[in-house]
């Protein structure tokens, strides 16, 4: 099936891929995306969608989750595992497990179909704003050190102790950054969304968990027994170790 695909080029304009086998929906999104003076790009599977990758590098992909050949649990695993491009998913599927295994698979963000366009865009805009696509504050940019780790906000990298680049998602990067900039204090699941999605509509409240237990994995000694990220019975997130400012 064949999609009209349309590209637009803006000079500092985001580049977003989008990856829908539905024509009615791809257009829509797309026509949305130029008029909102994005550079956009549809394509209907994988296969297509590699070509894509090989010629041309993207701020943000929206990939829909049933598509013909690989689906797209199975792609966001793979893209995952390569780049830290914000990736949001688009499910017509409304069990919070689904949307949940597509979190922890790696998206950064989900929006359920049918979606009203204007929440897409707050979406997508909340996710680049949050990438360093366009700048942030500057007094709220010094990077920060805490165990051994270092976190760089303008550069979005984490380090570990031993000074490896520690791969992380852009939910991942946020939730962790929210916990270095509110050390020693209980975060709530509601406060945490609101530090990471910047005031725009985010996943339900439980994707903070999963994000959570992502960061758990790649900063914890012992995941089984977390020591930095601990569970606040009834109340959220404590982040137990003395930052510093670099």
């Amino acid at each position: 099936m064949n999609i009209h695909m349309r590209v637009t080029v803006l000079d500092q304009s985001a580049r977003v891929l989008l990856v829908e086998d539905d024509p009615e929906i791809a257009n829509m999104v797309i026509e949305t995306l130029l008029d909102n003076g994005f550079n956009a790009v549809a394509t209907g599977s994988a296969v297509e969608m590699e070509v894509l990758l090989r010629e041309q590098s993207f701020d943000l992909i929206i990939l829909d989750v049933m598509l013909p050949g690989e689906d797209g649990f199975s792609i966001c695993r793979r893209l995952r595992a390569q780049a830290t491009t914000p990736i949001i998913m688009l499910t017509a599927l409304s069990d919070d497990i689904d949307r949940i295994v597509g979190l922890e698979l790696g998206a950064d963000d989900y929006i359920t179909k049918p979606f009203n366009s204007r929440e897409l865009l707050a979406r997508i805009k909340s996710l680049l704003r949050r990438s360093s696509y366009t700048s942030a504050s500057p007094q709220t940019q010094d990077p920060l050190q805490f165990e051994g780790w270092r976190i760089d906000p303008i550069l979005r990298r984490v380090r570990d102790p031993n000074g490896v680049h520690i791969s992380m998602t852009t939910a991942e990067f946020d939730v962790l950054l929210a916990f270095c900039r509110n050390p020693g204090k209980v975060l709530t699941r509601e406060q945490l969304l609101s530090l990471t999605h910047a005031g725009a509509a985010g996943p339900v409240e439980r994707s903070i968990d999963v994000h959570v237990s992502r960061v758990r994995q790649k900063i914890e000694p012992n995941v089984r027994e977390p020591s930095l990220i601990k569970t606040v019975r009834l109340a959220g997130y404590l982040f137990t170790p003395k930052v510093e400012r670099v």
